[in-house]
């Protein structure tokens, strides 16, 4: 059966390497964490070994990826640290890292400096053995152009955010758009655009079967680009301001949260391999 994996986090304060303890015990698979300059990935690495969990991957830094794509020193550095965040998980032996191709809702003129900047990055994951997974997110448009640019490139795959596909891509077939390069996915789900305008408020990650995501096509359209890696939930327990979409999980702790998304995680699972 393939394998289900949990995101770190998710809103609980509980440390790290003691939820990575607490998914395994549990039952999950493995986990997939973020990533900062500051502390690295050795310790989260270590407890994985410890208790023999699939550390499936790292998300890398995206609060400043859109530099990637503008003139100037600031450019520079986001790649550098990009390229630093790969260098540590080939270390930390994480083969797998997802990356934003863009954030910002007012973006839409991909320039091909960005392209450049990119194109570094990826030669140096395929030197690592690294495989970068771009994921769906707002500024479509950035993701398209990479995906078309590298098309052939040996590190490049697509990661399908199964959320943003409803809220931000408006239901857009993602999945096979790109599904030959489809090599990691962030599952989670959400109410859709519930406003005139797309904003990251409605990008809730719930857990699947919570909101309005039609897990039976999902599944359908998985098994039809012939996707059969591991199934990655990226999830949350805390509301967005002014929204109590995870009312619903307030009386959850790490255990309880993550025992339910198990049980979920299984059903969509079960979906896929009928």
């Amino acid at each position: 059966m393939r394998q289900l994996i949990l995101s770190a986090g998710m809103g609980f304060s509980l440390p790290i390497p003691e939820q990575i303890e607490a998914m395994a015990r549990i039952g999950w698979d493995g986990f997939f964490t973020g990533w900062n300059e500051e502390n690295g990935i050795a310790a989260y690495a270590a407890k994985a070994k410890e208790v023999g969990a699939f550390y499936q991957s790292v998300h890398a830094p995206y609060h400043d990826v859109y530099r990637l794509w503008e003139e100037g020193e600031d450019g520079e550095k986001e790649a550098d640290k990009q390229i630093a965040c790969l260098r540590d998980c080939e270390q930390n032996g994480v083969s797998t890292v997802v990356m934003h191709a863009i954030i910002g809702f007012d973006r839409h003129t991909p320039a091909d400096i960005g392209i450049d900047r990119f194109g570094r990055i990826f030669d140096e994951a395929e030197r690592l053995g690294i495989r970068v997974a771009l994921e769906n997110t707002e500024g479509e448009c950035y993701l398209e152009k990479l995906m078309l640019h590298f098309a052939s490139h040996k590190a490049v795959g697509f990661c399908i955010d199964t959320g943003h596909e409803l809220c931000y891509n408006i239901g857009r077939d993602l999945i096979t758009s790109y599904g030959k390069k489809l090599i990691a996915t962030h599952i989670n789900d959400n109410l859709g655009c519930t406003g005139e305008a797309i904003t990251w408020l409605d990008d809730a990650h719930l857990m699947p079967f919570d909101g309005k995501k039609d897990w039976a096509d999902v599944a359908k359209r998985m098994k039809a680009v012939g996707y059969n890696g591991p199934l990655t939930f990226e999830l949350t327990s805390l509301n967005k301001p002014d929204r109590h979409t995870h009312d619903r999980y307030a009386s959850l702790d790490f255990n309880g949260f993550a025992s339910l998304a198990l049980e979920k995680a299984r059903r969509f699972r079960n979906l896929l391999e009928a």
